[in-house]
């Protein structure tokens, strides 16, 4: 009965939202003093959160956030669970549509941290050097006139190292 329930359990996740004393919206992962807690969950369609109900699951189907109207917003690169080796370098594409906004900022986040140097415009981007293991990549857009958001599902990928003791790696 538990695997039952499991398969039909949707990730979701918290995010802290909060204005700063310029006005000016953040949101995070982590919390902070006097945030609002925002609980997210993934739908059926690609790259779309909303906001989870407090209480009994509504049965209604879910719109659109009314600022952002996007028909795409997905990770196209890397693909899901892609395995790159040594120091390739990884390239990572957002298809977006309509073209982001004016008001609208994008952020990165690599295993839940944000990725600080990326431009709020960003779609397109290479991550280099990298260390052997599993990695999360996924981005969030943000209306700044509506404070309306929403997120990529997160795209799994793993970086493999040759090991010292490989046959090809030992020195002749």
């Amino acid at each position: 009965m538990l695997a039952v329930l499991a398969t039909f359990a949707s990730p979701a996740a918290v995010i802290y939202k909060w204005t700063d004393a310029e006005g000016v919206v953040h949101f995070s992962d982590q919390p902070v003093p006097g945030a609002e807690k925002i609980v997210t969950t993934s739908s059926a369609s690609a790259g779309s959160a909303a906001p989870a109900a407090h209480g009994p699951q509504s049965t209604a189907p879910k719109k659109p956030a009314a600022g952002l109207h996007l028909t795409q917003f997905a990770i196209t690169s890397p693909t899901p669970d892609q395995t790159f080796f040594g120091d390739e370098v990884i390239s990572v594409r957002l298809a977006l549509e309509p073209s982001i906004k004016p008001s609208q900022t994008i952020t990165w986040h690599l295993n839940g941290k944000q990725l600080d140097d990326q431009g709020p415009t960003t779609v397109q981007f290479n991550l280099q050097s990298l260390d052997r293991g599993t990695y999360a990549i996924a981005a969030t857009i943000v209306d700044q006139e509506t404070g309306e958001s929403q997120s990529t599902d997160s795209v799994s990928f793993f970086v493999r190292q040759p090991s010292s003791l490989a046959p090809l790696h030992q020195r002749p």
